[in-house]
């Protein structure tokens, strides 16, 4: 298990699944913030839904995310588009809506750098998140990421194109922030 602060990235258990898929995917709202892909009906116990425990593989990494104080399911993190040739790729969490405001986010994103630089031997991670997502660039900017730029109208959420933040970092500058060798 990876850990970071108050929370520990494990490999998905089938409890996991039906937890997250209701939590997490059937909540619309939520899985428009977290998915650029368009919502459509998947059953929880569909290879289709995007908890399902798949052969393991290499891209993309799906974590769950566990609150080390009481082993407690807070949510889902996973590094995705990951470019072996570029050393880079991007990084996406949910967590359940019991688990929000209570500042895992930055916690979640640290273990996935510590996952993409340490383990993974990454050289840039970059989040890509709706410009109105707070929750998730204020984690990310905890975490070190630095903003780069804002996508004007590249997202179509809920009947309206809204635009999308770019955040990067960098191993170097993560080795730096948080004193990894």
């Amino acid at each position: 298990m990876l850990r970071a602060g108050k929370v520990g990235l494990r490999a998905r258990d089938e409890a996991d699944i039906a937890v997250l898929h209701a939590e997490l995917y059937e909540d619309i709202a939520t899985y428009t913030i977290a998915d650029a892909r368009p919502w459509r009906p998947i059953p929880a116990d569909s290879s289709a839904s995007p908890y399902a425990i798949g052969e393991p593989r290499d891209d993309p990494p799906r974590f769950s995310v566990v609150e080390l104080a009481g082993g407690e399911l807070a949510g889902a993190a996973l590094l995705w588009a990951i470019d072996s040739h570029n050393r880079s790729a991007h990084l996406g969490l949910s967590l359940r809506p019991s688990f929000r405001g209570r500042g895992l986010g930055t916690d979640v994103v640290l273990a996935l750098c510590e996952y993409g630089f340490a383990v993974r031997g990454l050289h840039r991670l970059q989040v890509d998140t709706l410009a109105s997502n707070a929750a998730m660039i204020s984690a990310a900017v905890r975490a070190g990421f630095a903003q780069e730029g804002t996508l004007r109208g590249a997202d179509w959420v809920n009947g309206e194109f809204v635009d999308e933040v770019i955040l990067g970092l960098l191993a170097s500058d993560w080795t730096r922030l948080s004193g990894a060798q």
